[in-house]
């Protein structure tokens, strides 16, 4: 069957779904069958939001898994609700960016707001559900609904173009990440987010804010083996922010990344700093400009680094709206 039929018994499975959602209120009905009308109008609905996609008709599949969720809802299945709202978001996300955020937050709101069951109940669900259907447990749907924020931040990021919400997204799956038993993934996932957020609060000149996430996650990985390598770049850009401030502070933030991770001593980033600091002690722009050279030719600059040199190097006297060439 090609997509234009796919679409056409979607939307013919759209409307019997309709009237079994209808006839199961009706008091009778309601008495005897009525929620066997509705589990049969989630799975119909559910096969037409399948439809629909195969038919690349996104914004009616998202519909489609929305009314499903809904009915799900209504049965007291919180699981499969979560789950189809889930699949609306993604539907969406082809079509309707706000609208896969709505979904997605719904979905995030079934996780988070269930309460851990008590002890009998543990036990009485762990005998009576199956592997497949069981709802996650209760950590593991905080790592669910994290997952869901980096999903929300990232259409903010790259679709609706709102930084705020991105990093307030980003914060909250951080958040949930933190509380979640620490592993290396989480750690990894939990620093991805906290660098995102500190990246963007320095654009938006919150260099208080992106200090001490930069701090704290060079902090964190500075004494792991696999991770401190990565320490040097996030003292680096702690410095640039303090940098950008004060150039004492920059000066004494240097001084104790030293102290407190020596490796960072004989690191490119530390020597630049350096090099940045008595160029700029001296109001020497050509100083600066060639240290900037020089350690772009072998690490290449990234927008973000290039951004805040730019603004260290605007308060150099008479550089005005100046570059790095």
């Amino acid at each position: 069957m090609d997509s234009a039929g796919k679409e056409r018994e979607a939307v013919q499975l759209m409307a019997e779904a309709e009237k079994r959602v209808k006839g199961s209120h009706s008091f009778l009905r309601g008495l005897f069958g009525g929620n066997t009308r509705v589990e049969e109008a989630c799975e119909m609905y559910t096969r037409a939001a399948n439809m629909f996609k195969i038919a690349k008709n996104w914004s009616a599949a998202g519909n489609a898994f929305c009314q499903a969720a809904k009915l799900h809802m209504q049965l007291q299945s919180k699981h499969d609700s979560a789950t189809s709202f889930v699949d609306a978001g993604n539907a969406y996300k082809k079509a309707d960016p706000q609208e896969a955020i709505n979904c997605l937050n719904a979905a995030i709101d079934i996780y988070t707001d269930m309460v851990r069951p008590r002890s009998r109940e543990r036990r009485v669900a762990s005998q009576e559900c199956s592997t497949s259907s069981c709802f996650p447990p209760f950590q593991g749907r905080f790592t669910i609904a994290a997952k869901h924020h980096i999903t929300i931040a990232e259409i903010y990021e790259a679709e609706l173009v709102d930084i705020e919400k991105a990093i307030a997204h980003y914060e909250q799956a951080a958040d949930y990440y933190k509380g979640e038993e620490s592993n290396r993934q989480v750690l990894g996932i939990t620093n991805k987010c906290l660098l995102k957020v500190a990246a963007y609060a320095a654009q938006l000149e919150q260099y208080q804010k992106a200090i001490e996430i930069y701090e704290q996650v060079g902090t964190n990985t500075m004494d792991n083996p696999l991770l401190k390598y990565s320490a040097k770049e996030y003292f680096f850009k702690a410095a640039l922010c303090h940098f950008i401030v004060d150039e004492l502070n920059a000066k004494l933030a240097l001084e104790k990344y030293e102290e407190m991770f020596p490796a960072f001593t004989d690191s490119r980033e530390c020597k630049l700093l350096k090099k940045l600091l008595e160029a700029h002690e001296e109001q020497n722009s050509e100083a600066y400009t060639e240290a900037v050279k020089e350690f772009d030719s072998i690490s290449r600059l990234d927008q973000w680094l290039t951004t805040m040199l730019l603004r260290i190097k605007k308060t150099i006297q008479g550089e005005g709206d100046g570059d790095l060439k």
